[in-house]
């Protein structure tokens, strides 16, 4: 199932681009000027194209945006049962045997200062 939802979603996701692809940007100039020797302008009319191809980015957006979420809870290997795993975080400390403590050594006097030289 998981397989199938992600490759539905690349699916889309490829589409998606193609359709951003094919709107006309602000300058006039885009994929769509190729589209008049396919015929799509003159049969939808350029109004009509850019309305739809505005719509179809709106749903394809929220096809592969669901299918992405959709997609997380289907991994394979997901536990229904919160508790039957802990986290290495919740685990418990292992706490090794400890060893009889050594005698301290003291630390080292400090030097003594040498004399201040006479005026």
């Amino acid at each position: 199932m998981h397989v199938f939802i992600v490759i539905v979603g690349l699916l889309a996701a490829v589409m998606l681009i193609g359709v951003i692809l094919l709107q006309s940007p602000k300058s006039g100039s885009g994929l769509t000027g190729g589209m008049a020797s396919l015929g799509t302008v003159q049969t939808l009319g350029v109004r009509r194209t850019g309305d739809f191809l505005s719509k179809t980015t709106a749903i394809l957006a929220g096809v592969v945006m669901l299918l992405c979420f959709i997609a997380q809870f289907t991994l394979p290997g997901r536990q229904a049962d919160p508790t039957a795993t802990k986290s290495v975080l919740q685990q418990p400390v292992p706490v090794a045997p400890t060893a009889p403590a050594a005698p301290a050594k003291p630390a080292p006097a400090a030097p003594a200062l040498p004399g201040l030289p006479a005026k």
